[in-house]
């Protein structure tokens, strides 16, 4: 998540939180997932560079 670029504030605040978290990475993934499956319409630049 580190190399996405991103002006998104919830992105960003997002992948900050995930870097400090305990949690598993099946966790993170999913949490991911959901974030950019609720969001994908203001989110086409930074979904773009998934690919």
């Amino acid at each position: 998540m580190s190399r996405i670029r991103t002006s998104n504030v919830g992105t960003q605040m997002m992948i900050k939180r995930l870097q400090l978290s305990n949690a598993s990475v099946d966790q993170k993934a999913l949490e991911i997932h959901a974030y950019y499956a609720k969001w994908e319409r203001g989110l086409s630049d930074e979904i773009a560079q998934f690919a």
